[in-house]
């Protein structure tokens, strides 16, 4: 009954009193171009319905997407929007630009003497990209795109000789996208996914750019004047401050930052999933990874950090405990767990 009652909670539309930022790692990505597009149109696909099931519950202002794959005229992006407004969840207004992953260089990035890499890890062009869907009218034209930029170009930057002039900070994007405010004005979104810090032999290349993926928010915010506020920064860090692999330094620079305010969203069934050997709270866990020897268990890596002028009203993250509503939805969608902070409108 509570769980019922709570899932309708969710779905209410709080537009007078409240404004949902979300950001979800939908893990919306397929082995090849053109495959999600026709998983979504089928009508078929479980994972994709789990998804939409999810999005639907909670029926959030803005939402950003991480690992969603990402084709030219957003053709999946519009399609997956229409079951999401068929769904009861319209999201007139989308936005979404080209990610790193996938992107052939015809260059050996990393040194290994192997031409023809990837700016970031993708099986295709456009593969597990990011995308924003929204209730409120996106400022297109003003939205500025810091992918391109040169890891090297970072101050502080932790390049070594593996890394080459060529080779970009960003492993799938780091966006700076105004929405139109309800009441005027602009809320601006700084949205990123970053690189896992592993998977790279041994040679801390993925934990040294993922540290600096995060830190590229720190440059922005302590530089000259910052981005505009207020601002919401949202998305996949790919690291727990806590527990797992890399290095966490930028992470907690950020969390702890005064121009920013971390509400820590929490869920139930997170604390019910406990890793008995971390450090960290389960409750503020994002992501169900594998269990066992060698791998990382549940973490905190999504995140949803608004400034610190706006007022936070509540937070959470829709990770129900076994057996309640939509419990078997949101671990179908994705490994990880969608995440929404209620702010009051500016």
């Amino acid at each position: 009954m509570i769980a019922g009652l709570l899932l309708a909670w969710l779905a209410l539309p709080l537009w007078a009193e409240s404004l949902r930022i979300a950001t979800f790692g939908a893990d919306l990505t397929r082995r090849g171009p053109g495959l999600l597009l026709r998983d979504i149109l089928s009508g078929k696909d479980p994972q994709v319905a789990a998804v939409v099931a999810v999005i639907a519950a909670a029926q959030a202002d803005v939402l950003l997407l991480t690992g969603v794959d990402h084709d030219h005229d957003l053709v999946a992006l519009t399609a997956l929007a229409d079951r999401l407004a068929a769904a009861g969840a319209p999201y007139p207004h989308r936005f979404a630009l080209p990610p790193n992953r996938g992107l052939r260089t015809g260059e050996d990035l990393d040194g290994d003497g192997r031409p023809g890499e990837a700016q970031g890890f993708g099986r295709f062009t456009g593969a597990e990209g990011m995308a924003i869907l929204s209730r409120l009218p996106i400022a297109a034209e003003a939205a500025r795109d810091f992918s391109a930029l040169a890891w090297r170009d970072l101050p502080g930057a932790l390049t070594g000789p593996d890394v080459t002039p060529a080779q970009r900070l960003s492993t799938t994007g780091h966006w700076m996208v105004p929405v139109h405010l309800p009441g005027g004005g602009l809320l601006h979104l700084l949205a990123w996914h970053a690189t896992p810090p592993v998977f790279d032999g041994g040679t801390g290349r993925n934990a040294r750019r993922n540290h600096d993926e995060t830190a590229l928010w720190l440059r922005l915010i302590e530089g000259g004047t910052g981005p505009p506020t207020p601002f919401v920064i949202l998305g996949n860090g790919n690291l727990d401050p806590a527990d797992g692999d890399g290095l966490p330094g930028a992470m907690h620079a950020l969390l702890a930052h005064p121009a920013l305010q971390d509400p820590q969203p929490r869920s139930n069934g997170g604390a019910m999933a406990a890793d008995p050997a971390h450090r960290g709270d389960p409750a503020l866990d994002t992501a169900d990874f594998r269990d066992g020897p060698g791998q990382p268990g549940n973490l905190r890596v999504d995140l949803v950090l608004p400034s610190a002028g706006l007022r936070v009203l509540d937070a959470g993250v829709i990770w129900p405990p076994p057996g309640a509503a939509l419990a078997a939805e949101a671990a179908a969608a994705s490994r990880h767990r969608l995440v929404w902070v209620d702010l009051e409108p500016p």
